[in-house]
Formats: structure tokens, C-alpha cells, sequence
């Protein structure tokens, strides 16, 4: 009498035991050879640079630059001014990047990647030519100026350029592209039968864009305001250009301290508070978008 035949394993456990092996291919030494350059690297461009930063603002071991700086309204003012148009732009460049990001997502591959083109192109043009592009459309007798004056809109040049109006249209459009480019890669990523579903079940388009679309692009909105709300704390050569004197911000008066004045320690100070400020937003905007369903459903 033959034995059993033998019934034939499953191919599960071996490449489950594959799959750990290639994970601990490489030993502990290797590992950390590996990851040195980059913690190195990190260390000399970021970690030292922000502790010799900080600590300068304490020069002494005293709050003295701290105090002074408390003490001044024009230093409150001017960082309440820094906020106040990061936010402003964040939820501009948001507002007008959506849409875009949302076009870019659902149109077929050739259309698509010409509206990517007109979004990329201004990412290869310098800040500084784009600023003084927007100087020169703003400016007293600028081209904005003429077209008003010309419909008889105006009856002389309005004073748009030095503004902080003007100073949130030209960051909106440097920072824009950094909006578009994270939602529509959350978006491109949503399957299209969740909308059908949706679709399928009663819901209108609105409705379906209101419960599927947009909960689910939230991770790609949070990169993209993060990004914006960073980059337009820093601004220095748009404001310096575009705004002027009259709309100075946090990077302008730091870049003042340090090239004009040459007081260092308080300029540390001041950029120590900007970053203080940067991190506490990011953590309450990561904490507010940890809430929503969208963001949770992608995990």
C-alpha cells in the first residue's frame, strides 16, 4: 500500500521567512556606517547651527535680548505682522492651489501634464526675478497702473506696490507651486470608485467631493500648508523687494539686525522666537488635522 501523498506546502511561509531575512540583511555595523554620512551631515548643516543660534540669543546666561524684545512693540508688531501674513498666504495659496491640484488630478495624461508644465515653470525662475516681475507690474507707472487708467477704472496711478496687499500677492504666487504639487499627489492616489460608489449610492457630485474627495486629499493640504506657513515665516527677498520699509517682516528685520546694525545676539533672539513660533503652529495644525477622519483613513 503507497503511502500518503504528500500535499504540497504553501508558498506563504517561505516568503515570509525571505521577506525577514532581506530585512535584517544588513548587520548593525553596516547599518551604522550607512546612516552616518546623513546624521553627520545633519548634525554639521542643522543641529550645530540652531544650538550655536540659541545660544547666542542668551549671551551671558541673561534673558536681556529676550526682554528687549518683549519690551519693544515694534519687535511684537512686527512678528504679529510675519504670522498674520504667513496664515494669509497659506490659506490663499490654498484656496487657488485646490482647484488646480483637483484639475491636474483628473484630467487625462497630455492635458495633465501641460497644466503640470505652467506649475513647474515658475519653480525653475529665480524668486528674484518673479519679485521684481511684480514690481514691475505694480509700480506707479506700471502696467496695472496703465490697464486701470486706460479702462478709466482710476483717474491716476494707485499705490500698489510697497503694500502688504502687495507683499501677499507676490509670496501667494512664489509659494503656490508647493501647494499644488503635494495635493496632487494625494489626489492622484485616490481610487476613482469611491467617487463612483458614492455616485452610485445617491450622492451628488458635490456631496461626493464634500465626504470623499476632500477628507481623503487632507494629508496632501497639511504638506502643502506646512510648507507654505514655513516658507512665508522666512521670506526675505520678496517682502524686501516688493513690500518695502513699510511692510517689514520677521526675515527682514532680522537680516537688519545682522547686516546693518550687527547685533548679533538680539538677532539670534529674534530668530530663535521665529522658530519657537514655526514649530508651535506646525504641532496645533498637525494635532487639528489628526482629528479628521481623512487623515486617519490613509493609514
Amino acid at each position: 500500500m503507497s503511502g500518503p501523498s504528500e500535499v504540497p506546502q504553501p508558498a506563504f511561509p517561505r516568503q515570509r521567512r525571505s521577506s525577514a531575512a532581506s530585512a535584517r540583511f544588513y548587520s548593525r555595523g553596516v547599518s551604522v556606517c550607512l546612516a552616518a554620512p546623513l546624521v553627520v551631515a545633519l548634525a554639521i548643516g542643522f543641529v550645530y547651527p540652531v544650538t550655536r543660534l540659541v545660544g547666542l540669543s542668551f549671551e551671558g546666561g541673561s534673558l536681556e535680548q529676550y526682554r528687549r524684545l518683549v519690551a519693544e512693540p515694534l519687535y511684537l508688531g512686527v512678528l504679529a505682522s510675519t504670522v498674520k501674513v504667513a496664515v494669509v498666504v497659506t490659506i490663499a495659496s490654498l484656496l487657488l492651489g485646490f482647484p488646480v491640484a483637483y484639475l491636474m488630478a483628473r484630467l487625462r495624461h497630455g492635458i495633465a501634464m501641460v497644466v503640470a508644465a505652467c506649475v513647474f515653470i515658475p519653480l525653475w525662475t529665480s524668486v528674484l526675478v518673479r519679485s521684481y516681475a511684480w514690481v514691475v507690474l505694480l509700480q506707479r507707472n506700471g502696467i496695472v497702473n496703465t490697464l486701470l487708467a486706460d479702462a478709466g477704472i482710476t483717474d491716476g496711478p494707485m499705490k500698489l506696490i510697497y503694500t502688504q496687499g502687495a507683499v501677499i500677492v507676490a509670496m501667494t504666487h512664489v509659494l503656490m507651486p508647493f501647494m499644488i504639487l503635494p495635493i496632487y499627489s494625494t489626489l492622484r492616489t485616490l481610487p476613482p470608485d469611491y467617487n463612483r460608489a458614492a455616485r452610485n449610492l445617491g450622492a451628488g457630485a458635490f456631496r461626493a467631493f464634500i465626504s470623499i474627495t476632500l477628507p481623503l486629499s487632507l494629508p496632501g493640504v497639511f504638506a502643502g500648508s506646512v510648507l507654505c506657513f514655513v516658507l512665508a515665516l522666512g521670506f526675505y527677498i520678496t517682502p524686501a523687494l516688493v513690500g518695502g520699509p513699510g511692510s517689514m517682516l520677521m526675515a527682514t528685520l532680522i537680516g537688519q539686525q545682522t547686516t546693518v546694525l550687527l547685533d548679533w545676539p538680539f538677532a539670534a533672539a529674534l530668530s530663535t522666537v521665529l522658530l519657537t513660533v514655526t514649530l508651535i503652529f506646525v504641532f496645533l495644525f498637525r494635532k487639528t488635522l489628526s482629528l479628521s477622519k481623512g487623515l486617519h483613513s490613509v493609514h
